[in-house]
């Protein structure tokens, strides 16, 4: 079982994506966790309300900060946009997926960066199975 950490900057969109849509098709094989490293107070509303589309309620999710402790616990670090901010841990695999924040995007393509993080990982899974 490998454990992912998904991090961003706010922790209030692509990561909490990334960590419930890769829960979801994951179905317990392998775990994941999320953070940011500016965390916003609240998951932007656009994200609940795609992801809500698929039936995954992130209503009640809190974004957190991204701490040395929380990477070290992971196997796989993904970061989407929070460059020279997350900390580097000799050992740790990284991957950065390039994707837009979703913050303020409306809500066409805030489904459309949904729908590319869930092919990801679909893909990633695939390299973990």
């Amino acid at each position: 079982m490998s454990k992912v950490l998904f991090v961003c900057k706010q922790n209030a969109g692509r990561s909490q994506i990334s960590q419930a849509l890769f829960e979801r098709a994951a179905g317990g094989r392998h775990q994941a966790l999320s953070a940011g490293t500016t965390p916003a107070t609240h998951v932007h509303p656009a994200v609940i309300l795609v992801m809500n589309e698929l039936g995954i309620d992130l209503s009640s999710r809190t974004p957190q900060r991204l701490t040395r402790e929380l990477a070290q616990q992971a196997d796989l670090v993904v970061t989407m946009g929070c460059g020279d901010e997350c900390p580097f841990i000799p050992g740790k695999r990284y991957i950065d997926w390039d994707l837009t924040d979703p913050a303020g995007q409306p809500i066409e393509r805030v489904r459309e960066i949904r729908d590319d993080i869930d092919r990801r990982v679909h893909e990633l899974l695939g390299e973990l199975s």
